[in-house]
C-alpha cells in the first residue's frame, strides 16, 4: 500500500449517499423489475463521476466509488452470485436495541431501517456474472482520470459478513458454507486490485456479528466462528499482495447504546491476524473513541497500517479539525506518521437511500477530516 511520506492521507470507509436516480434504479433491480439497461448504465456512470469530483473538492485523496452501483455492502452479491433466493427469514435485531424496546420501535416507525431484499442461500453457490464488477472498476478508473485523482479503492464483502448475515440453508455445516463462499469472491477480490485499485474487504462480522447473530451464544462460540471467517479471507486473499488490501472492522453503523459491543481486546488476535495491511476501524464515537489506548498496548506488525475512523458516521456533528488532528496524534504515536490513514468511523450510505447523515454534511465532514490531517501533518512533520 502506498504511503505519504510528507503528510497524514485522508479516505473513508467507501459507501456514500447516493442520489435519488441512482437509488431509484438500485430499488427497481432489488425489486426484480424490468431495466433499461442503458439508462441503469448511464445514471451510475455520472453519478460515480460526480461522487469523485466531490470528493476531491473536499480534500480526500483516496477516493472510492461511493459505493454507487450496490444496493448495500453485501447484499449485492446475489446478483453476482449463484446460490441466493429471497427469502422471509425475519432479521435478528441488535441485543443493544431490545433493551431499549421503545426506542427501538420509534426508530422503525420514523422509518430509521432500511428496506431491501434479504438473500438465503439455498444452492451452490458460484461466480454467475462479474459483469457489474468490470463496470463499476472501469466507472471508477474513468472517474479518477476526468478528476485527476491517482489513488483510488473498492469495496468487496468479506466471506464471514456474506456468512453471518445472509441465512444458509444449503450447505450442512457453517466451516462449508463459508468456504464456498471464500471461493466464489476470491475472483471479485483479484479483478479489483489486478485494475490497480485498492481493495477494501468489509468485515463488520468480526465485531458487529457478536451482538447480532451470536446475541445469545457464548463469547467463546463467537470467537470460533470468527477465526474461521478470518481463514476463509485469508484463503480468498492468497493471490493479493496483503499491501493491496484494506480491511474494515466496525460494531454497526447505527445510533444506538452499542453497550452489548464486543470489546476491541477480545478480537484484536483476529484482526491482527486478517491477511490485509492496513486496518479501518471506529475511533471516534463514544463507544470506542477510548480504545486507542488498546492499540497502544499491541504489539502490531511493523507493515501494519492503521486507518482509525476520525469523524462518527451517525452524527450531523461536524468534528473540529483540531479534534480530528490530536486523534490522528494518537496514533501516529503508537504506529509512526507514515504508517496513519485518516479515515471515517464507517461509511455515509451504508443503505442506499438510508443514512442518518445529511449528505452535504457528509462532505463537509470529510472536508474537517482532511483539514484535520493538514493539521497533523504540520506538526508531524515540522
Amino acid at each position: 500500500m502506498q504511503l505519504s511520506r510528507d503528510r497524514i492521507l485522508a479516505t473513508h470507509v467507501g459507501s456514500l449517499p447516493r442520489p435519488q436516480a441512482v437509488v431509484d434504479q438500485l430499488l427497481a433491480e432489488d425489486q426484480g423489475q424490468n431495466l433499461d439497461r442503458t439508462a441503469y448504465d448511464a445514471v451510475m456512470r455520472q453519478a460515480v463521476s460526480d461522487v469523485v469530483k466531490k470528493q476531491k473538492e473536499v480534500g480526500v485523496d483516496i477516493v472510492s466509488d461511493g459505493e454507487m452501483s450496490k444496493i448495500s455492502y453485501a447484499t449485492y452479491i446475489r446478483h453476482r452470485l449463484t446460490g441466493f433466493e429471497i427469502g422471509d427469514i425475519p432479521r435478528t435485531p441488535p441485543k443493544d436495541l431490545d433493551d431499549y424496546p421503545e426506542f427501538r420501535d420509534r426508530l422503525a416507525r420514523m422509518g430509521a431501517t432500511p428496506k431491501f431484499h434479504r438473500p438465503i442461500c439455498r444452492g451452490k453457490i458460484a461466480v454467475r456474472d462479474l459483469t457489474p464488477l468490470h463496470a463499476d472498476i472501469a466507472n471508477l478508473k474513468a472517474a479518477m482520470t476526468a478528476h485527476g485523482v491517482a489513488r483510488g479503492f473498492m469495496n468487496a464483502p468479506s466471506p464471514g459478513v456474506i456468512a453471518v448475515f445472509q441465512p444458509n440453508e444449503f450447505y450442512p455445516t457453517h466451516e462449508k458454507y463459508i468456504g464456498a463462499l471464500a471461493d466464489a469472491m476470491r475472483p471479485e477480490y483479484e479483478a479489483i486490485v489486478a485494475a490497480g485499485l485498492d481493495l477494501q474487504v468489509d468485515a463488520p462480522d468480526l465485531a458487529m456479528g457478536r451482538h447480532i447473530r451470536f446475541r445469545d451464544a457464548e463469547e467463546a462460540e463467537f470467537l470460533s466462528h470468527a477465526e474461521l471467517q478470518v481463514e476463509a479471507l485469508n484463503h480468498a486473499l492468497a493471490n493479493v499482495p496483503a499491501s493491496r488490501v484494506r480491511m474494515h472492522l466496525c460494531w454497526g453503523n447505527y445510533e444506538g447504546p452499542h453497550h452489548h459491543d464486543i470489546p476491541l481486546e477480545r478480537i484484536m488476535p483476529l484482526v491482527l491476524k486478517a491477511k490485509p495491511v492496513a486496518i479501518s476501524f471506529e475511533a471516534a464515537n463514544p463507544r470506542h473513541a477510548h480504545e486507542w489506548d488498546v492499540w497502544e498496548q499491541t504489539k502490531i506488525a511493523d507493515d501494519k497500517v492503521l486507518m482509525p475512523g476520525v469523524i462518527d458516521s451517525v452524527s450531523n456533528f461536524i468534528e473540529h479539525p483540531r479534534l480530528v488532528a490530536q486523534r490522528l496524534d494518537r496514533f501516529a504515536a503508537i504506529v509512526g506518521r507514515e504508517r496513519v490513514i485518516a479515515s471515517t468511523d464507517c461509511g455515509f450510505g451504508t443503505f442506499a437511500g438510508f443514512g442518518a447523515i445529511h449528505p452535504p454534511i457528509a462532505y463537509a465532514k470529510l472536508a474537517a477530516m482532511a483539514d484535520g490531517a493538514r493539521i497533523a501533518s504540520r506538526r508531524l512533520w515540522s
